[in-house]
């Protein structure tokens, strides 16, 4: 069973186009911020779905209907 709740670090790079040093440091951050907000974190992945919507992807999915 394929697990999408969570994208690695090589999914994050990808995603946006960067290499994968400074994908750790935004998965880090964002996984800091969770913290904060009393979620618990998996060192090297993130939510999908709050990657999702602090990128912004998640406003342009509603835009295009999809």
């Amino acid at each position: 069973m394929v697990n999408n709740t969570f994208m690695r670090v090589e999914d994050v790079a990808a995603e946006l186009g960067i290499s994968k040093s400074y994908a750790y440091k935004i998965v880090q951050k964002m996984n800091a911020e969770l913290k904060s907000m009393g979620y618990l974190t998996i060192a090297g992945r993130v939510n999908r779905k709050y990657f999702m919507e602090k990128v912004c992807y998640d406003a342009a999915i509603k835009e295009e209907g999809m």
